[in-house]
């Protein structure tokens, strides 16, 4: 998928979104979860210290006595990270009373300094085991008479099974985020692919109308691109009215010029022969380059269309067939490359530049002339091109020949017919379609013409 597609740039932020969007939502669950967790935690701890606290009192004989069940296995598993511990305080005389599970360890608690009690009177720390477990405690203490005995409550809870249900929650919770943004990216891919097809739609019929198969784009297109649509014909209607009319008026033109020259011409019949031949030939000049400038107009108006094209190979072909009736004392012929070469260009454009050069060409030429055709070097990176070649095995011209060859009416040779406007048609003909004209030397030693035209681009 080429990278500055509209595609490509919307799957691109879809993606880039989803991932960002899907990352931050797993980041948000996970540390929301841990607070639940954490509070859950802290509220059981603190419901067990109050079961502890329930479940002891002082005897008789002024000690500690009480024996909590919490409910739990865990307070009877030595090493389960899962303690309770009663400590008499000041005055209160007698062993402590401790869970199963804390056998004789002692778990060493904070200064009040350092960690005051808070408005329960309760206070919460961690703390290690001699298991090497991390525990969450917390603590109180509680005054157990009315002769003020008290004692220290502490509840220990492992930090081990909180952290372990912590991360089954998190890897789980990414794993189900991550297949849900597989499936999302997926979906969203088919959905964008989908909503753009329309465009796809359109970019083929435009290229059938650059291929000239089609005059218009057809189809049915969704509300967003059918303003389009009708925009573009609408501009492909007024570039035909455009050329229709330019042609029109070359036309009305050529025949209301074309009539008023050629009576110059007949009435130079009947003069002395000295002025008729200058009447002549003035006149012949004004209608060489009346019609020069009349092609050239209507090259400019055809030019701008997008349905101009030409397949070469027909019409060199054809030229150069009609070219060897009238020389049968030379040999023509072609090599074209590809075969369905199709050039920019209007046909009787083509066929006019290509007149030029192969009728000059077989006016010097002593044996051969030969029409090749192939892709121009260097030109796939702006635009294609195509490159038509006319050599003779004439004379030939030097560097100052070829430069003068190319100004406009210069004739080198006066023995030849022509009014030396060819090669500036030509040259003029190529500079309209954004081609280039060139003349060098032949590889059989005489002229090479070198015709530069536009190809025409086709979207698959």
């Amino acid at each position: 998928m080429k990278s500055g597609s509209l595609t490509a740039r919307v799957l691109l932020f879809a993606s880039v979104w989803a991932v960002i969007a899907l990352v931050a939502i797993g980041i948000v669950i996970s540390q929301l979860y841990r607070a639940g967790s954490e509070r859950a935690f802290a509220d059981l701890l603190r419901a067990h210290l109050n079961s502890v606290i329930n479940a002891v009192t002082i005897n008789a004989e002024g000690r500690l006595s009480g024996n909590p069940q919490l409910g739990d296995l865990v307070f009877d598993q030595p090493g389960s990270g899962w303690i309770w511990l009663v400590e008499p305080l000041g005055a209160l005389d007698g062993p402590r009373l401790a869970s199963i599970s804390a056998g004789d360890e002692a778990i060493a608690s904070p200064s009040v300094e350092a960690l005051p009690f808070n408005d329960r009177y309760q206070r919460s720390y961690a703390a290690d085991d001699g298991h090497g477990n991390l525990l969450q405690v917390i603590e109180t203490e509680v005054e157990l008479d009315n002769q003020g005995h008290a004692a220290r409550f502490r509840v220990a809870g492992n930090r081990e099974v909180l952290e372990t249900e912590i991360a089954a929650f998190s890897t789980n919770l990414y794993l189900v985020l991550a297949l849900f943004g597989i499936g999302s990216l997926i979906v969203n891919a088919i959905a964008i692919l989908y909503g753009l097809r329309p465009l796809d739609h359109a970019r083929q019929a435009l290229g059938r109308i650059r291929a000239g198969e089609a005059q218009q784009l057809d189809g049915t297109f969704p509300r967003e691109i059918a303003p389009l649509a009708g925009e573009i014909n609408a501009l492909i209607e007024a570039n035909h009215r455009v050329v229709d009319r330019a042609r029109m008026q070359v036309g009305n033109l050529a025949h209301s010029l074309k009539t008023p020259i050629a009576v110059l011409i007949n009435e130079a019949r009947d003069m002395t022969p000295q002025h008729a031949a200058l009447v002549r030939t003035q006149a012949e000049t004004m209608q060489a380059q009346v019609q020069t400038y009349l092609d050239r107009a209507r090259i400019a108006a055809q030019r701008g269309s997008v349905l101009a094209r030409t397949e070469a190979a027909p019409v060199i072909e054809r030229l150069v067939r009609v070219m060897a009736k009238l020389n049968r004392d030379l040999d023509f012929s072609t090599d074209i490359e590809p075969r369905n070469a199709v050039l920019a260009m209007e046909s009787q454009d083509l066929e006019e530049a290509l007149g030029n050069l192969v009728e000059n060409a077989a006016k010097f030429a002593r044996e051969t002339v030969v029409v090749r055709l192939r892709a121009a070097p260097g030109t796939e990176a702006k635009r294609p091109m195509f490159r038509i070649d006319i050599d003779d095995d004439g004379p030939g011209l030097d560097d100052t020949g070829m430069s003068e060859a190319m100004k406009r009416g210069r004739r080198l040779d006066e023995s030849k017919p022509g009014t030396g406007l060819g090669l500036s048609i030509v040259g003029e003909i190529a500079s309209e379609y954004k081609g280039s004209f060139a003349l060098a030397k032949a590889e059989t030693g005489g002229l090479s013409a070198r015709l530069t035209l536009p190809a025409l681009i086709t979207e698959a």
